[in-house]
């Protein structure tokens, strides 16, 4: 029998639970960061609020006996994954990762390319309202902007004071439609939006909207991911647990 544990915090890292919880020749446990107060419900053994980095990670190896891991984290939780890929190379233990595929550019959008997200603030100067669509926990980086209207929606309450600029707050779960968020947009006369390319479904109607708004959006590229076993579909990472 394989011990997994399985790093979440993903739509896909749900269906895997799903389907690894149901076989017997697994024992699964699944590892959220715990920063959203209404998770999904997930199956069998669940811990919440991280590891404590490397030292603690190879702890919780040691005393759960996990012969793999699952990384599927969201693309850009850098440093679970970087924290992941060091204690599987000290232990010697498989850690397959899995990122679903990046959104690519169409040719009606205008994207503005950001290298990462201390290089976004400064791709907003020339614009005036923009639409923050990159989670709570990097808001930071745009504090100091002076002289934007800047709308952040969230799940969770959050506090983003920028000193200079004015901050309108919205809380609303998703997933939106196309229609949704080419009314928020509107409604809020946005004229950037600064997303990560997150990739997947659940949020792409925000980009569709921009496209058909003619709305630029600063887009942050992802962190370079490139060590360990990565898979972009969920059929393939389960087949490489079986080889």
């Amino acid at each position: 029998m394989k011990k997994i544990l399985l790093i979440g915090g993903t739509k896909e890292a749900v269906t895997l639970n799903r389907e690894l919880f149901a076989r017997p020749d697994i024992d699964l446990v699944t590892s959220l960061a715990g920063r959203t107060a209404q998770p999904a419900t997930l199956k069998g053994h669940v811990v919440t609020g991280g590891f404590g980095g490397t030292a603690g990670l190879a702890e919780f190896i040691d005393q759960n006996r996990v012969d793999h891991i699952i990384d599927a984290s969201h693309p850009y939780a850098e440093q679970i994954t970087r924290t992941a890929i060091t204690v599987c190379r000290a232990k010697g233990i498989p850690c397959l990762r899995y990122l679903r595929p990046a959104w690519e550019k169409q040719q009606e959008d205008h994207w503005i390319a950001a290298g990462n997200m201390e290089d976004a603030p400064e791709k907003t100067k020339n614009f005036n309202r923009v639409f923050l669509s990159i989670g709570r926990q990097e808001l930071a980086h745009f504090e100091k902007i002076p002289r934007k209207y800047f709308l952040v929606r969230t799940i969770e309450p959050i506090e983003f004071n920028p000193e200079n600029s004015q901050a309108e707050l919205i809380r609303a779960r998703g997933p939106f439609t196309l229609e949704d968020e080419a009314r928020l947009m509107v409604e809020h006369r946005i004229d950037l939006i600064v997303s990560k390319n997150s990739g997947g479904a659940a949020t792409y109607p925000k980009i569709e909207a921009a496209r058909q708004l003619r709305i630029p959006v600063v887009m942050i590229d992802r962190p370079e991911t490139t060590e360990g076993k990565i898979f972009s579909r969920l059929q393939d990472l389960i087949a490489a647990i079986d080889g």
